[in-house]
Protein backbone atom coordinates (compact mmCIF):
# COMPACT_ATOMS: atom_id res chain seq x y z
CA UNK A 1 0.00 0.00 0.00
CA UNK A 2 1.32 3.46 -0.77
CA UNK A 3 -0.17 7.07 -0.75
CA UNK A 4 -0.92 9.04 -3.74
CA UNK A 5 1.92 11.17 -4.22
CA UNK A 6 1.50 12.45 -7.63
CA UNK A 7 0.57 12.06 -11.54
CA UNK A 8 2.11 8.35 -11.49
CA UNK A 9 -0.21 7.45 -8.76
CA UNK A 10 -3.50 9.12 -10.06
CA UNK A 11 -2.68 7.07 -13.07
CA UNK A 12 -2.40 3.52 -11.45
CA UNK A 13 -5.79 4.74 -9.22
CA UNK A 14 -7.68 5.60 -12.42
CA UNK A 15 -6.48 2.71 -15.12
CA UNK A 16 -7.21 0.24 -12.05
CA UNK A 17 -10.45 1.48 -11.39
CA UNK A 18 -11.84 1.50 -15.04
CA UNK A 19 -10.25 -2.07 -14.96
CA UNK A 20 -13.15 -3.13 -12.41
CA UNK A 21 -15.47 -1.10 -14.85
CA UNK A 22 -15.01 -2.75 -17.80
CA UNK A 23 -15.04 -6.24 -15.89
CA UNK A 24 -18.94 -5.03 -14.15
CA UNK A 25 -22.04 -6.73 -15.48
CA UNK A 26 -23.62 -3.50 -14.29
CA UNK A 27 -21.39 -0.64 -15.31
CA UNK A 28 -19.69 -2.15 -18.20
CA UNK A 29 -22.40 -2.35 -20.87
CA UNK A 30 -22.92 1.46 -20.08
CA UNK A 31 -19.53 2.79 -20.84
CA UNK A 32 -18.74 0.43 -23.60
CA UNK A 33 -22.32 -0.24 -25.36
CA UNK A 34 -24.50 2.78 -24.45
CA UNK A 35 -21.99 5.85 -24.13
CA UNK A 36 -19.69 3.77 -26.59
CA UNK A 37 -16.12 5.52 -24.24
CA UNK A 38 -13.18 5.23 -26.36
CA UNK A 39 -11.14 4.51 -24.04
CA UNK A 40 -7.97 5.73 -25.52
CA UNK A 41 -9.15 9.34 -25.03
CA UNK A 42 -11.52 8.59 -21.71
CA UNK A 43 -8.30 7.52 -19.26
CA UNK A 44 -5.76 10.78 -20.16
CA UNK A 45 -8.92 13.02 -19.72
CA UNK A 46 -9.83 11.14 -16.45
CA UNK A 47 -5.60 11.46 -15.25
CA UNK A 48 -6.35 15.20 -15.53
CA UNK A 49 -9.83 15.27 -13.54
CA UNK A 50 -8.12 13.71 -10.50
CA UNK A 51 -5.19 14.97 -10.94
CA UNK A 52 -6.81 18.56 -10.96
CA UNK A 53 -8.72 17.79 -8.21
CA UNK A 54 -6.29 15.86 -5.64
CA UNK A 55 -3.14 18.60 -7.00
CA UNK A 56 -4.64 21.77 -7.64
CA UNK A 57 -2.65 21.37 -11.46
CA UNK A 58 -5.95 22.71 -13.35
CA UNK A 59 -5.37 20.19 -15.98
CA UNK A 60 -8.85 19.13 -16.23
CA UNK A 61 -10.70 20.95 -18.88
CA UNK A 62 -14.25 20.33 -18.91
CA UNK A 63 -18.01 19.29 -17.71
CA UNK A 64 -18.13 16.07 -16.77
CA UNK A 65 -21.61 16.05 -15.52
CA UNK A 66 -22.72 16.81 -19.32
CA UNK A 67 -21.43 13.48 -20.65
CA UNK A 68 -23.79 11.90 -18.24
CA UNK A 69 -26.97 13.40 -18.66
CA UNK A 70 -28.36 11.40 -21.75
CA UNK A 71 -27.27 7.79 -20.27
CA UNK A 72 -29.77 5.93 -18.60
CA UNK A 73 -28.23 5.96 -15.22
CA UNK A 74 -30.11 4.79 -12.18
CA UNK A 75 -29.42 4.95 -8.18
CA UNK A 76 -27.55 1.62 -8.42
CA UNK A 77 -25.16 2.58 -11.36
CA UNK A 78 -23.76 5.48 -9.01
CA UNK A 79 -23.89 3.34 -6.11
CA UNK A 80 -21.59 0.73 -7.79
CA UNK A 81 -19.32 3.34 -9.38
CA UNK A 82 -18.44 4.59 -5.30
CA UNK A 83 -18.43 1.09 -4.30
CA UNK A 84 -15.83 -0.04 -7.42
CA UNK A 85 -13.85 3.18 -6.59
CA UNK A 86 -13.68 2.77 -2.66
CA UNK A 87 -12.69 -0.61 -3.44
CA UNK A 88 -9.87 0.37 -5.98
CA UNK A 89 -8.53 2.84 -3.38
CA UNK A 90 -8.51 0.22 -0.25
CA UNK A 91 -6.84 -2.11 -2.24
CA UNK A 92 -3.83 0.14 -3.52
CA UNK A 93 -3.78 3.15 -1.31
CA UNK A 94 -3.59 4.94 2.24
CA UNK A 95 -2.97 8.31 3.51
CA UNK A 96 -4.65 11.30 3.17
CA UNK A 97 -5.05 11.79 -0.45
CA UNK A 98 -6.64 8.27 -0.82
CA UNK A 99 -8.97 9.58 1.87
CA UNK A 100 -9.43 12.80 -0.03
CA UNK A 101 -10.34 10.54 -3.41
CA UNK A 102 -12.73 9.03 -1.46
CA UNK A 103 -14.32 11.94 -0.25
CA UNK A 104 -14.38 13.41 -3.61
CA UNK A 105 -15.50 10.39 -5.68
CA UNK A 106 -18.79 10.14 -3.26
CA UNK A 107 -19.44 13.43 -3.34
CA UNK A 108 -19.16 13.69 -6.93
CA UNK A 109 -21.41 10.56 -7.18
CA UNK A 110 -24.32 12.49 -4.81
CA UNK A 111 -24.07 15.59 -6.91
CA UNK A 112 -24.18 13.80 -10.09
CA UNK A 113 -27.45 11.92 -8.99
CA UNK A 114 -29.15 15.18 -7.54
CA UNK A 115 -28.67 16.66 -10.62
CA UNK A 116 -30.35 13.77 -12.76
CA UNK A 117 -32.95 13.99 -10.26
CA UNK A 118 -33.87 16.88 -10.28
CA UNK A 119 -33.61 16.53 -14.21
CA UNK A 120 -36.12 13.90 -13.71
CA UNK A 121 -33.65 11.38 -15.34
CA UNK A 122 -33.16 9.80 -11.95
CA UNK A 123 -34.85 6.33 -11.13
CA UNK A 124 -34.34 4.47 -7.37
CA UNK A 125 -33.90 0.91 -7.75
CA UNK A 126 -37.26 -0.99 -7.30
Amino acid sequence: MKEIKGRAEIIELVDAFYDKVNKDELLSPVFNEIAGVKWELHLPKMYNFWDSLLFGTQSYKGKPFDQHIPLPLMVKHFDRWVRLFNETLDERFVGEKAEEARVKATNIAGVFRFKMDMLGRMQAEI
